[in-house]
């Protein structure tokens, strides 16, 4: 015998409270019997052609005669059953119309809950099942076969307004901050340039020192081609290499390290041509000689 959920014998007890009948587990109650739960299963399943069949089954059976033969696909119990309770309606049998009939589509019961719902008079007719209910049970679905599907937490944004927006005030940040900076610090000219004197050491601007350093140290087409050629693929092809979506230093550990590498290499070139190159651009430090570069 397959399990009955939980819901539905929860529902079973409601409709025999309503109906009158004793419930397992309460006090008064009788444990019912192993064909009973049987029953109340197929009680639900009764389907409207049952009720369409039940006028056609009644004429048939000559109003009072019992239904013992299946007609439409319509189990023979269900139209003995419908025509029962209509003739209990109608005022035929009465009260004990209705547990003559739950003791014919049940196939038994026990004989003291039939003597305690003889008495009782037929509830009235509604339109609804126990709870509201309007839905005829057809099958038993178990709870776990039906997936519930709902919708993942996405941690994205869209482009506008989230995005653009926030650059937007970034550039008017810094736009104002160079405006006010360039309108109250002098940043004066030098001379014109005279090639009769030229300054030693002649230094290129603080962002090109480390190519002049390297020129100090290889061939011009090694320090101006090779070198910073290399360094640019291997920035290029980092995205391809580490592809770890996360932006957890922890786990950017070779996308961080090749660019402080490249970063350090870079930094320490230009700190070594602007402090530690005298005249001549010959090495020099700059405690013994001095500082030959203009911030």
């Amino acid at each position: 015998m397959p399990e009955i959920p939980e819901h539905l014998l929860r529902r079973s007890a409601e409709r025999r409270k309503a109906l009158g009948l004793p419930v397992k587990g309460e006090e008064g109650g009788e444990a019912p019997s192993e064909e009973v739960p049987a029953a109340e299963a197929e009680a639900p399943t009764e389907t409207p052609a049952a009720e369409e069949a039940a006028p056609a089954a009644a004429a048939a059976g000559g109003g009072g005669e019992e239904v013992t033969e299946s007609k439409g696909g319509v189990p023979a119990h269900l139209l003995e059953r419908s025509r029962r309770r209509k003739a209990a309606l109608a005022g035929g049998d009465g009260g004990a119309a209705e547990p003559a009939a739950a003791a014919a589509a049940g196939g038994g019961g026990t004989a003291r809950a039939g003597t305690a719902t003889a008495t009782r008079p037929a509830p009235a007719p509604t339109s609804t099942g126990p709870g509201g209910h309007t839905q005829r049970l057809l099958t038993v679905v178990k709870s776990g076969s039906i997936q519930q599907t709902r919708a993942e937490a996405q941690d994205k944004v869209h482009t506008w307004p989230h995005l653009l927006v926030i650059e937007f005030a970034a550039v008017l940040t810094v736009t104002a901050a160079l405006l006010i900076f360039s309108a109250l610090v002098r940043a004066p000219l030098q001379g014109l340039a005279d090639f009769n004197q030229t300054p030693n050491p002649s230094k290129a601007p603080w962002y090109f020192l480390g190519l002049q350093e390297l020129l100090t140290m290889f061939h011009p087409m090694v320090a101006g081609v090779t070198i910073p050629g290399m360094g640019i693929f291997l920035m290029m092809v980092a995205p391809y290499v580490d592809k770890n979506p996360s932006q957890h230093p922890k786990d950017r550990k070779f996308a961080i390290s090749l660019f402080t590498i490249f970063l350090m290499f870079w930094a320490v070139l230009v700190i070594i041509g602007s402090f530690f190159r005298a005249k001549g651009f010959n090495f020099a430090f700059p405690w013994n000689d001095g500082i030959f570069f203009d911030l």
